[in-house]
């Protein structure tokens, strides 16, 4: 085997995220924490150094990591939290106290690790990819800063996920779908059974509400481990959401105690059960006693997160949605209709080629008077017209449109949003949704609060 180089120290945040973006992309997987466990080892395991809150499943895992990070931070914990894919830089991933790595911070977080990178390659018949190392550089930035609790988001999966050679004393399962299916496969049980590695011996297994099949893998494993359950629905949940200007009021029923009047400045359904199970996922961490219903309020009024039903535009209204799989597509649809009153509302799609356009665009169809296609920049991207192709199989000829710049297909999207009367509505009453992936999201947030 050829020795690899010893890398040198990167000087700016753009040689450090060049140097991590030559490594094996995220989408390239080979199922092992040989490699992860070997490289957290040499840098003296940081992983050790704090408890863990440990989320998967495959949709809201960043908001849901969101609000267990700001609800930590009430209670006066110094916290880390690591999320993927980010929306607009790298940086995005590794926060602590709730806030990006400045650029300075993540070249020091790179230095940090990079020596060691190359005794990894050496030793391991596959080289470190760009998430092992991320994940690594997370690990110890967390354990430099030092952080009381690391709140943590796999990347994929859950058993074989580098993140976890964290051992989490709290597990977050949110709800189990059908995503990732050349990795993952397609039936949810199998995809569960990986989803369920992270629910270590001793830990408390916070549950979001599943399908029967899916709920018994995960509370199998939970027994086979040791572990304490908490289920949406049994031991926590939603009481009561009414939509609110700006978001929507919820009763919640936590593990210690029922919680009124929470104003969440998020929208959906689906943002309410995420806030249930983050609050179960707190109170599991935080001990017997119920939280200060005053500091519950105050820290989810704080919450935001980016690219997830964002406004970022007025006249006409572009929301941003980073949905990327039917599932994801059906959450976010229902909150459009039950926190908006847009028509004619116009969608800007764009995917990436390995997921399930088809049932993305299906999800959307009763909700979209038009679909602009486009694609990201991204290699993985679909190419617009071949989106275009299966969107007017499902939308019907007149309603898809192409634009394969992204900038492009969000003018086109608002002239039709403007306009109205085309589809029948009066002026001025439309809007833009930009949707399909994170990618796809994350450009349109940059192109428009550039524009802005």
């Amino acid at each position: 085997m050829t020795e690899t180089p010893h890398p040198r120290p990167a000087e700016s945040f753009a040689e450090a995220e060049d140097a991590l973006l030559s490594r094996w992309p995220e989408t390239r997987l080979e199922p092992s924490l040989d490699r992860i466990r070997l490289f957290t080892h040499l840098l003296g395991d940081p992983q050790t150094a704090y408890p863990v809150v440990h989320l998967t499943g495959t949709n809201g895992k960043t908001s849901t990591s969101r609000m267990i990070d700001t609800l930590l931070q009430a209670l006066e914990l110094r916290t880390g939290r690591f999320t993927s894919p980010h929306l607009e830089r790298m940086s995005e991933r590794i926060c602590i106290d709730g806030a990006p790595l400045t650029d300075e911070e993540f070249v020091h977080a790179f230095n940090d690790v990079a020596p060691y990178t190359h005794l990894v390659d050496d030793q391991e018949p596959y080289p470190l990819s760009f998430f092992e190392t991320i994940v690594a550089m997370a690990y110890a930035a967390f354990a430099d800063a030092p952080v009381d609790v690391a709140v943590v988001e796999v990347g994929m999966g859950g058993t074989w996920d580098a993140t976890n050679v964290a051992d989490a004393a709290v597990a977050v399962v949110l709800p189990v779908a059908v995503d990732h299916e050349r990795y993952l496969g397609d039936d949810p049980v199998q995809i569960a059974v990986e989803k369920a590695g992270i629910i270590k011996p001793g830990a408390t297994a916070v549950l979001a509400q599943q399908s029967a099949a899916v709920a018994e893998v995960l509370l199998r494993r939970a027994a086979e481990v040791g572990a304490t359950v908490a289920r949406e629905g049994l031991e926590f949940g939603v009481v009561s959401r009414v939509p609110a200007v700006g978001g929507q009021l919820l009763a919640l029923q936590g593990l210690r105690g029922r919680y009124d009047e929470v104003f969440l400045p998020l929208h959906g359904a689906h943002q309410a059960q995420n806030a249930a199970v983050a609050l179960a996922a707190v109170e599991a961490f935080a001990g017997e006693q119920p939280l200060a219903e005053e500091l519950v309020r105050a820290a989810f009024a704080q919450v935001s997160s980016p690219g997830r039903l964002e406004v970022v535009r007025r006249g006409p209204t572009v929301v941003l949605d980073a949905a990327h799989n039917p599932h994801g597509a059906r959450a976010t649809a229902a909150a459009l209709e039950d926190s908006f009153a847009f028509h004619p509302l116009v969608g800007v799609v764009g995917v990436m080629a390995d997921k399930d356009h088809e049932g993305l665009l299906a999800a959307f169809e009763p909700h979209l008077a038009h679909v602009v296609c486009t694609q990201n920049s991204t290699d993985r991207a679909l190419p617009a017209a071949a989106l275009a192709e299966v969107a007017r199989e499902v939308f019907g000829p007149d309603r898809v449109s192409v634009a394969p710049r992204l900038l492009d297909a969000i003018d086109q999207a608002a002239a039709l949003a403007e306009a109205g009367e085309a589809f029948g509505d009066a002026p001025g009453s439309g809007a833009v949704l930009v949707t399909g992936s994170v990618v796809t999201v994350g450009e349109a947030r940059t192109l428009l609060r550039r524009g802005a």
